[in-house]
């Protein structure tokens, strides 16, 4: 359990995104059972994690400080700004607005304090060089952050008119950010794949995060698009509602690239099909495109497309369940199973 601990993934609140963004999609076309299912596994997860994270950085620091100095895992934190903000929209939706606000200052305070070390302990720091060889869709999580809390600022503006002013600057704010860092490490990953050997084990989930980026984008601005007279969202109404729609596109181009991709790591050159934490980096993507699809589509009256997010909802449940039996096996046969004796002694 220690070694466990130990080795951590700090991307692992990909779980709670996941989670919470099923649950979500599934709130929305009224299935409330299993999205509140859904809900107790995204909330105890999160304070599963964070216990787990905390009790890691007392007992295994330097392991925790590796991680934010190694570009192929630092942008793995970002999770835990997205898994916050996630949790909270979700509590939103049955009317904790009080969660949903305290879990957005945290997240949003935690992003801006992740967004400047993050970048310079994992990259601007290292001495080795050139940092290009390391990019990987980790990367486009810190976007993914910064989407998520410009979705939950939108999200409670409704609920909290004296603040609506100052939350349609943040959620604008976080937006253009995020909308920005997505092209910079659109950048960096596509450099790194012109520049240097993509192996098929480089390939992994995490660059379905591309397309998740995309979709959470959508999500953001289409909440902004809705959202009440305010000096900043009236400047930028219509360049917000035609942007939703690109990063739409451009979501929905990526799929079949994706899977394409998949099928060739696994099925062309055979790399094993193991479970380990970065399996969640599929799921939050799948689901936040169903939601994408869905909130655009009610925005903008796309029936087509929201059409589209009512079947694809049943895609991202298959890919979470699925993702939690083999999540379960793997604890299984790794922290529960029954010690065997003695270890024989070294030859």
């Amino acid at each position: 359990m220690d070694q466990a601990v130990a080795t951590l993934a700090p991307g692992y609140f990909a779980l709670v995104m996941g989670s919470g963004i099923v649950s979500i999609a599934l709130q929305i076309q009224g299935f409330t059972a299993p999205s509140l299912i859904l809900l107790a596994v995204c909330a105890s997860g999160y304070v599963l994690l964070l216990a787990l994270h905390v009790l890691r950085l007392v007992r295994h620091r330097h392991n925790f400080s590796e991680d934010f100095n190694d570009p192929r895992r630092g942008f793995g934190f970002f999770t835990f700004v997205a898994g916050t903000n996630v949790l909270g929209i979700r509590l939103s939706m049955d009317g904790q607005i009080g969660w949903t606000t305290g879990l957005l200052g945290l997240g949003f305070i935690a992003w801006l304090l992740l967004g400047y070390v993050v970048p310079w302990t994992a990259v601007l720091a290292r001495t080795a060089r050139p940092v290009t060889a390391t990019a990987n869709g980790t990367w486009f999580i810190w976007a993914v952050a910064a989407q998520s809390c410009a979705v939950a600022a939108a999200t409670i503006e409704p609920a909290l008119p004296s603040l609506r002013r100052e939350l349609a600057v943040v959620a604008l704010f976080c937006w253009s950010i995020g909308i920005f860092l997505y092209a910079a490490c659109g950048i960096f990953v596509a450099l790194r794949m012109m520049l240097y050997r993509l192996k098929p084990e480089d390939l992994t989930p995490p660059y379905w995060v591309a397309m998740g980026a995309m979709a959470i984008s959508v999500v953001a601005g289409a909440r902004i698009v809705e959202m009440e007279d305010a000096p900043m969202v009236n400047a930028t109404r219509g360049l917000v509602a035609g942007l939703s729609v690109v990063c739409w596109s451009f979501a929905t181009w990526l799929i079949p690239a994706l899977i394409a991709a998949g099928w060739w790591r696994h099925f062309r050159h055979r790399v094993p099909l193991r479970y380990d934490a970065t399996w969640w980096s599929i799921v939050f993507p799948v689901g936040m495109y169903a939601v994408a699809c869905l909130t655009l589509g009610q925005a903008d009256s796309l029936p087509i497309v929201e059409g589209i997010g009512a079947v694809w909802i049943w895609v991202a449940c298959a890919v979470w369940l699925t993702t939690f039996t083999f999540m379960c096996l793997h604890l299984r046969a790794t922290l529960f199973r029954r010690g065997t004796g003695p270890a024989p002694a070294a030859a």
